[in-house]
């Protein structure tokens, strides 16, 4: 059975006031990867850069082969938007860079 701490809450830009509890380990170790990889100024990267600049950033204990990398790139960047951590460009394809 998995215990309230090994959880952390977060938002999603898209769904304002709505919240999920996920997996504390994996938010944070690709929140730590995610953030290290994004730039910090605009243009900022499109979802295939960031993904290709962090999975190097990843542990293996966490993250093996880089499996569901994607899944959790995503969760933590909506939530970070949320929090205006991170801004999303208004351009195609979408790109994103550090407040």
């Amino acid at each position: 059975m998995t215990q309230a701490a090994d959880k952390i809450e977060v938002e999603n830009i898209n769904t304002p006031g709505r919240t999920e509890r996920v997996d504390k380990a994996k938010y944070t170790a690709m929140k730590t990867a995610y953030l290290a990889a994004l730039p910090d100024t605009s243009p900022g990267f499109t979802a295939a850069e960031a993904k290709a600049a962090l999975l190097p950033l990843l542990s293996e204990d966490v993250f093996p082969g880089g499996a569901k990398a994607g899944w959790w790139m995503k969760c933590v960047q909506l939530d970070l938007e949320a929090k205006e951590i991170v801004k999303r460009e208004k351009c195609s394809p979408l790109r994103f860079h550090k407040m």
